[in-house]
């Protein structure tokens, strides 16, 4: 398939974490724009739930359950995409978890692995597996959600912080490679967004990072969803292996 027999298709997105937060946003976003997505979880339970508000809508969602650290059910994922709306085009990586919140010198191997599985091992399988299908179509978007925590980095979130800024040099190395293929790769870094990700952040790490947010809030997922609308569109054409700042004015560099 050619770039332009690509550029008439319907574009199909999938979007791992789907199910909840900014992936959630953005489904409903590129959803509502006539985009086939896939919204790929772990938790079942809000899969199917937010599945039949998708299904009330009206909307082209599909959903799958999975855990993208396992590289046979990421496998999956993307042959049930295949299968269900003919390839991939997007891929937004939105699928992660905040780890342990306490002083890395308390932090266990097991808590550390579990972290690292998910936002940095998971992140890159799905990469490889969409990039298999973008190389020889010429064409893809795929948006890495990474964090502000990965420039910055986090006091009491050191597993958070380290494989987010892992998933910011993966994309900057990805998006080298596949640039000829006219494949663009971006990632974005928000400040602490409302999302059910962070319910399980103590009050006083919250305080910490919004106290750093000259806005003074946190974001919504609907405002992140927006900046990943654009960055997986045909509009985003000349920026690839950039990481985006969506942080209230935090970002540093």
């Amino acid at each position: 398939m050619t770039a332009s027999e690509t550029s008439r298709q319907v574009r199909t997105a999938i979007i791992t974490g789907g199910a909840s937060g900014i992936g959630l946003a953005t489904a409903y976003k590129l959803a509502g724009s006539g985009i086939n997505v896939v919204i790929a979880d772990f938790n079942e339970e809000t899969l199917s739930k937010q599945l039949a508000a998708f299904e009330k809508e009206g909307l082209p969602v599909a959903g799958y359950r999975v855990n993208i650290s396992r590289p046979e059910e990421v496998k999956g994922l993307f042959e049930f995409t295949r299968q269900k709306f003919g390839g991939v085009q997007i891929l937004v990586n939105c699928a992660g978890m905040v780890g342990p919140n306490k002083p890395a010198i308390q932090v266990s191997l097991e808590e550390w692995q579990s972290t690292v599985d998910v936002n940095l091992t998971g992140t890159f399988l799905c990469c490889q597996a969409a990039l298999k299908e973008m190389i020889p179509a010429k064409y893809g978007r795929i948006v890495n959600v990474a964090s502000i925590a990965g420039k910055e980095g986090n006091p009491n979130l050191a597993a958070y912080s380290a494989t987010k800024g892992a998933v910011i040099a993966l994309t900057k190395s990805l998006a080298k490679e596949a640039a000829s293929a006219g494949v663009i790769i971006n990632a974005l870094a928000p400040a602490v967004i409302a999302t059910p990700m962070n319910k399980d952040t103590n009050q006083q790490t919250l305080d910490y990072m919004i106290s750093r947010i000259p806005l003074g809030r946190v974001g919504q997922p609907q405002e992140v969803a927006e900046m990943i609308a654009w960055m997986a569109s045909d509009a985003c054409t000349f920026t690839t292996g950039f990481c985006f700042d969506i942080s209230g004015g935090r970002a540093t560099y």
